[in-house]
């Protein structure tokens, strides 16, 4: 009879627990799921933040966009240092399909720079804050070189190859002066084709561009003196500025994508331990070439 308490207290917590949890996995199944749509005319907002790794998420959003009637006009709010170029290119050219039936327009944050101003460049009208940081019109590759350091602790690495480009890069031996030619080659055709996009979005002969286009960042005034951006202005004046482009109220409600799709340990799990211990498991490798400022 004595144990009685113990055990009624025991199942009392328990049974709060199992409430709590419950709660908690059904307001997330709730922010996961569909909602509603809206009714009426409303103006899309697009957001890209951090590093770009993956193209994915953001095209389906942009495609959603793109096929809902009632948005008028999308403002895509751009925070990023840039990332891969594959991705940027992706999102770049779905932002372009999307700005041949929609105004389109860009606000840039605190950065926007190298594959973040990549993006920018496919609005009709771009917004960047007096200090924004943007430019950085560029592409980068690093290879680190481990071969002194093996060396030191007696690791050699042997490498059977079809040709003699097969391992470039490799952090095994140190760059050739054909493999450094070759990738330069490469490194200058993907910043041609960056500032061939800055010069239709811009509507600027690539001549003109030369001058800003070796890496270099801008705050948004000295861009604005350059050409590569449209307006000192905020995230709010963008939005006014869509809203007059398409003709609607500039009080017209805001639509932002839905949130993405999680399992239950991705949201809660994940998210502690990279809050906890200071890193992110769900973060990607970039690999190959990037439009990427690296101060970021």
């Amino acid at each position: 009879m004595k144990k009685r308490p113990f055990l009624i207290a025991s199942l009392t917590v328990g049974g709060i627990f199992l409430f709590f949890l419950l709660v908690v996995f059904t307001a997330g199944m709730f922010l996961s799921g569909s909602v509603a749509v809206s009714v009426g005319d409303r103006i899309g907002i697009l957001e890209v933040e951090g590093t770009i790794v993956d193209a994915r998420r953001m095209t389906e959003q942009i495609k959603e966009f793109r096929d809902r009637s009632n948005i008028k006009a999308v403002v895509i709010r751009i925070d990023s240092p840039g990332g891969g170029v594959g991705p940027s290119q992706e999102i770049y050219a779905e932002l372009k399909q999307l700005a041949k039936e929609k105004p389109l327009v860009v606000s840039m944050g605190s950065v926007a720079a190298s594959g973040g101003y990549y993006l920018a460049v496919a609005g009709e009208r771009i917004f960047a804050n007096p200090g924004t940081i943007t430019g950085s019109i560029g592409v980068i590759m690093s290879f680190p070189n481990y071969q002194e350091l093996m060396g030191k602790i007696g690791v050699q690495t042997e490498v059977v190859k079809s040709g003699r480009f097969k391992d470039i890069g490799s952090s095994t031996r140190e760059f050739s002066s054909a493999d450094r030619a070759l990738l330069q080659e490469m490194i200058n055709d993907v910043h041609m084709q960056f500032v061939e996009a800055i010069s239709v979005g811009r509507n600027m002969p690539i001549e003109r561009l030369q001058p800003f286009v070796d890496g270099r960042i801008f705050t948004g005034r000295q861009a604005k003196d350059a050409g590569l951006i449209d307006e000192l202005g905020t995230f709010s004046d963008a939005i006014k500025y869509a809203a007059k482009t398409s003709g609607i109220d500039d009080d017209s409600d805001l639509v932002y994508p839905e949130p993405e799709k999680t399992n239950l340990i991705d949201r809660y799990l994940k998210g502690s331990v990279s809050h906890y211990l200071g890193i992110d498991l769900n973060a990607k490798k970039m690999i190959g070439p990037q439009y990427l400022w690296n101060n970021y």
